[in-house]
């Protein structure tokens, strides 16, 4: 019935000043360079050797052309052809066969032309002008905006285009200029399909999927019949759906219901199910099929019961009946400078966040709509979304009736893409809106308005979605920014440079965004940072400093909230450390954000919490540099993602400090299966000598936390959190470890408690008693076991051409740990490199045996 063929090879782009006046017909005296679409101005540079990403770019300054030729023959009889643009960054004109076809002022706006009478079959063109935004700023001033924001160019609020490459504190540039989206022909015969909407719910066991689809005839004949089928693990149905008459289209309608049906779960907590929709049209020799997609039946509700305030008590997500601690982080485009990865780079980044036990992803109001592949693999994978609309801190000018017009179709577009998916789990109005009015010293309330306290939610009932609406993040309570009210953005700790026990003491309900810290990549992104020659000045290097976020006005950056807690967890003076031995300084900071981020989630995750979830700013870097992602500009994770991803897993067991208390031990089970396990308890004096120890088997329900008090565990007083200190500490390291054999190399879950503060001494290998060795494993991969004598902490390990699957762990005395690599090119792996942060120099271990 569909045939796309696309329009991505072959585009050329070419910049020109604002006030050159050039059309189509006069382009060939520009300077063309090769381009990719879907893609910006900014790929084709770095494409083209013009520039450098992490450097900034001003491409709001020139108009910018992108052209392809291509042949295309004219539509048959009874078929149609249109152009389909999904998006164009941002005030554009095209142009087929030097025609106008096309004006958009809005990024976020997706077009379809029928351009049937306009195609030549050989030696069309197709351009795009995108026009340069800078000179069109200074042409919108009223209405007047009632808050400022030193965010980005207040006049930025006028425009339907993406903050990200224009805020200059946190992302400078560059900013999306071009066909970001991909550009194709859609052939379309016999049957167009117009709007097809799936509402898939639950009722009791029963799975019922609500069908409309608009069926335009494109011949004489209409559509007769019209039957909608499911297939998947809950085997195979289908139902007749009714055929209503318009005026030029029909409208197929029906609900097919599916007895114990099988539901779909965020990966944590279950497994993700799908099932397969098509639609067929017509009967006998004459049927035509139409693949609808996949769907998921679950329930979804913002807390335990009807009476849940989001403005009081926050997101306390329920997927079908069970309580669910949302945890990940803010998404950021995994390709900033082209916007549209292939399907690998997208699987491989989304995949990332499942393996860190991520179970929900932010799509922010400064950055832009995600693809439908986005979406289908979050659906497949088990990974909730919160979309947020693309609104961010301005004061947004719906009096204007074309803004509200362009406005409304945005909103009805991505609402028709994302409203009946599973994998949709909140609707945010915006970032930050309230908060921005409220402390402006304006009232909160004027930062909520009709356009987010009304025509959003409107709209999203109208497109059926069932999940909560939070008209902005922050907001709540009589000040929107409280962290103990509602939707918090939390930086108590991190950005307010509040101790950890603030993360308990603000009592966060649900944290939006959370914890930014300046996260240092490892030495390879450094590397690549540098100009040539010596690296002595590494962390002053204006590259090094230009992927550092800071906020806009401010005489400090994240580095220096990072720097507050390297002082306070290790004790050292970050300055003085920096100047005398910079490596250690590196390695030290590497450390300390994502041991921050770990022990705030733990104060979040254990059952005594109020908090819902919370969401890491952000997932990966858009530049080179120390920025707020837990995967560096390539997507390579940095230590605060391996700190996460044992602190996020979905069978966890971790230690919080309960001052004179003692120290609780937390387990949690999210898993499906009920869990059997042995919770093992080691205490050790001198980092070696084992001083104590327990063990209880653990049985948890499916979907359950259980707190322990280790003294209790214990069966006597050891002052576990060296909170009375009648003399010097009678332990320095507590080791709880949840295994299904006792000293297992692969428990499921380990952690640390360093009740006195962490080791200073530096030692050698042969002191440590550390011993490496390595056999190699399937397709080129390696399996290292460690052992030590004494503790041995933030063991970092590296070969060349892998990656680690558990790296940035500690050593408990005496037990095997081991951990497996993977081969990134193919080829084996020959020798695995270990180092410590308490552990001079490194270790080598050289890969033994075939596979």
């Amino acid at each position: 019935m569909r045939s796309a063929e696309q329009l991505s090879r072959g585009w050329e782009a070419a910049s020109c000043s604002p006030d050159s006046h050039l059309d189509p017909d006069t382009l060939d005296g520009l300077e063309w360079i090769p381009a990719a679409v879907p893609g910006t101005a900014a790929a084709a540079l770095l494409g083209a050797g013009l520039w450098r990403q992490g450097e900034v770019a001003d491409l709001d300054g020139e108009d910018w052309w992108f052209r392809v030729r291509f042949d295309a023959a004219p539509p048959a009889e009874g078929e149609e052809v249109a152009l389909r643009l999904a998006g164009i960054a941002t005030v554009a004109e095209v142009f087929l066969n030097r025609r106008r076809v096309l004006e958009s002022d809005s990024m976020f706006a997706a077009h379809t032309l029928d351009v049937g009478s306009s195609l030549l079959g050989e030696g069309n063109e197709l351009a795009i002008r995108c026009r340069a935004l800078a000179p069109l700023l200074g042409t919108r001033s009223k209405p007047r905006a009632r808050w400022r924001t030193m965010l980005a160019d207040g006049r930025l609020r006028f425009f339907r285009t993406m903050l990200l490459g224009r805020a200059p504190g946190f992302a400078p540039g560059p900013p999306a200029v071009g066909p970001w989206r991909p550009v194709w022909l859609e052939r379309r015969r016999a049957v167009a399909l117009e709007g097809v909407r799936l509402r898939a719910r639950l009722s009791g066991d029963e799975g019922r999927l609500a069908v409309r689809v608009g069926l335009r005839a494109l011949g004489e004949a209409a559509p007769e019949a019209a039957e909608l089928e499911l297939e998947g693990p809950s085997g195979s149905h289908c139902v007749a759906l009714e055929l209503e008459p318009g005026n030029e289209e029909w409208v197929a309608r029906g609900e097919l219901r599916v007895p114990s049906v099988a539901r779909w779960w965020p990966h944590t907590h279950g497994e993700p199910v799908l099932h397969r929709v098509s639609l067929r049209i017509g009967s006998g020799a004459e049927t035509l099929s139409a693949d609808l997609g996949r769907v998921g039946f679950r329930d979804l509700a913002p807390g335990p019961g009807p009476d849940h305030a989001l403005d009081v008590d926050g997101l306390d997500l329920h997927v079908n009946g069970v309580r669910v601690f949302a945890r990940g982080a803010v998404w950021t485009p995994e390709d900033p400078v082209g916007l549209a990865p292939g399907e690998e780079r997208l699987r491989a980044a989304l995949e990332r966040a499942r393996d860190a036990g991520m179970n929900m992803l932010r799509i922010p109001g400064t950055a832009a709509y995600e693809s439908p592949l986005f979406h289908d693999l979050c659906d497949e994978l088990g990974i909730l979304v919160w979309q947020d609309f693309m609104f961010a801190n301005f004061d947004y000018p719906l009096a204007d009736e074309r803004f509200r017009e362009s406005v409304e179709a945005e909103a009805q577009a991505v609402l028709a893409s994302i409203a009946g998916r599973p994998s949709t789990a909140v609707l945010c109005g915006n970032s930050e809106v309230e908060q921005q009015a409220a402390m402006f010293g304006a009232d909160p309330a004027l930062g909520r308005g009709e356009l987010f306290g009304e025509l959003l939610p409107r709209l999203a009932a109208e497109a059926g979605a069932d999940v909560p609406y939070v008209p902005s993040a922050p907001c709540g309570g009589a000040r929107p920014f409280v962290p103990d009210r509602g939707i918090a953005n939390y930086y108590g700790v991190g950005g307010y440079r509040r101790p950890l026990s603030d993360a308990r003491l603000a009592g966060v309900r649900f944290a939006a965004e959370c914890l930014a810290f300046a996260n240092v990549p490892d030495e390879a992104a450094i590397d690549a940072l540098l100009p040539e020659g010596p690296a002595e000045a590494v962390v002053h290097h204006p590259r090094w400093k230009a992927g550092v976020p800071r906020d806009v006005g401010a005489g400090w950056d994240f580095d220096d909230v990072r720097d507050h807690y390297l002082a306070q967890l290790f004790g050292v003076d970050p300055g003085e450390l920096r100047r005398y031995d910079h490596d250690r300084y590196l390695q030290l900071s590497r450390a300390v954000s994502g041991e921050v981020m770990a022990a705030v989630f733990g104060e979040w995750r254990r059952a005594g919490s109020p908090c819902g979830g919370g969401l890491v700013l952000w997932m990966k870097d858009l530049a080179p540099g120390a920025g707020w992602g837990l995967l560096d500009h390539a997507g390579k994770p940095k230590c605060a993602y391996h700190h996460l991803r044992r602190a996020l897993a979905p069978v966890a067991v971790w230690m919080t400090d309960e001052g004179l208390g003692g120290v609780a031990v937390h387990v949690a089970n999210d898993a499906e299966e009920p869990l059997e396990a042995n919770l093992r308890i080691g205490l050790y004096a001198d980092w070696e000598q084992r001083v104590g120890d327990a063990a209880v088997d653990v049985a948890l329900a499916a979907h359950a936390t259980a707190s322990f008090d280790l003294e209790a565990l214990l069966g006597r007083f050891a002052d576990s959190s060296w909170a009375y200190r009648f003399g010097p500490p009678a332990q320095d390291l507590i080791v709880a470890s949840l295994e299904r054999e006792p000293n297992a190399a692969a428990p499921l879950s380990r952690c640390f408690h360093l009740p006195a503060g962490r080791p200073s001494a530096v030692e050698a290998p042969g002191r440590l008693g550390l011993e490496a060795s390595a056999t190699a494993a399937h397709e080129g991969g390696a399996r290292l076991l460690l052992r030590s004598d004494r503790f041995v902490y933030g063991v970092r390990v590296s070969a060349e051409q892998a990656e680690p699957e558990d790296d940035a762990f500690s050593l408990e005395p005496g037990v095997e740990h081991a951990v497996m690599l993977k081969s990134l090119s193919g080829a084996s792996i020959s020798s695995i490199s270990v180092s410590a942060l308490n552990m001079r120099g490194r270790m080598t271990a050289t890969v033994q045996g075939p596979v």
